[in-house]
């Protein structure tokens, strides 16, 4: 199985460790490609960077060539495009955002996100009532940092025990973490916060490796019908 992991910024270190996060959580015999947009927002923080960085990813699927895969994980939490993705792709597509949110509720009654900026809050509580997940997050809070700071994992770690703090206050019985750009995090503070805690791009993986392995695709039913065939512009060359 070949699972092509999308990285939502232009960072091609961010992919790599997002990359290495999705190995370590893949079964024996699954192979992962990582596809990083070749033009776009350096790092995605609101939202005229989501939206960009959705046709950004958009026109990376379109104008893939490399080897063939069995399956999409987005790895941009609450980032735009994943509906889009669903109508271009003919492989599930899963939304590291929904799948890690869908993992949480597995665990507890309520969870909460941990993500960078604040400003991020409002566009990942969004997502989370689109995919029809929000109803058992008590609340979405920000670290303070910025997407490209988060290789400091000392200063990262600190800042994410004092926002888990804050949610299991709010009543969050696991946490999730809300960026890519966190994955591994989970193994440093899982012992420390007292509660689960789903990293967003293993949970993608797992769960792409599990719609494959049953055999299951997108419908073509309804709302991610194959797009209707008309002229599309993407843009200057």
């Amino acid at each position: 199985m070949r699972i092509l992991v999308t990285n939502c910024n232009t960072t091609q270190s961010m992919t790599d460790e997002i990359v290495r996060g999705a190995r370590d959580a893949a079964s024996p015999g699954t192979t992962i490609e990582g596809l990083t947009p070749s033009w776009g927002p350096d790092s995605v923080e609101g939202w005229l960077d989501s939206y960009l960085s959705a046709a950004a990813v958009l026109d990376a699927l379109r104008t893939y060539e490399g080897p063939a895969y069995d399956t999409v994980v987005m790895a941009g939490f609450g980032e735009h495009g994943r509906e889009g993705a669903r109508e271009l792709v003919d492989v599930p597509v899963v939304d590291i955002t929904e799948a890690a949110a869908h993992l949480a509720c597995l665990l507890g009654r309520r969870y909460a996100v941990v993500t960078t900026l604040d400003r991020s809050c409002g566009q990942i509580e969004d997502s989370l009532h689109t995919a029809g997940v929000g109803a058992h997050c008590v609340a979405v809070v920000g670290t303070g940092l910025g997407v490209l700071e988060l290789g400091d994992t000392a200063r990262t770690t600190d800042a994410f025990l004092t926002a888990a703090r804050t949610a299991r206050d709010a009543g969050a019985e696991v946490l999730v973490l809300g960026c890519a750009g966190m994955t591994g995090l989970e193994r440093a503070v899982r012992d420390t916060v007292g509660v689960p805690v789903v990293d967003g791009v293993g949970a993608g993986v797992r769960l792409a490796e599990s719609l494959v392995g049953l055999g299951l695709g997108t419908s073509r039913v309804g709302g991610y019908a194959r797009p209707r065939d008309k002229g599309r512009s993407w843009g200057r060359r």
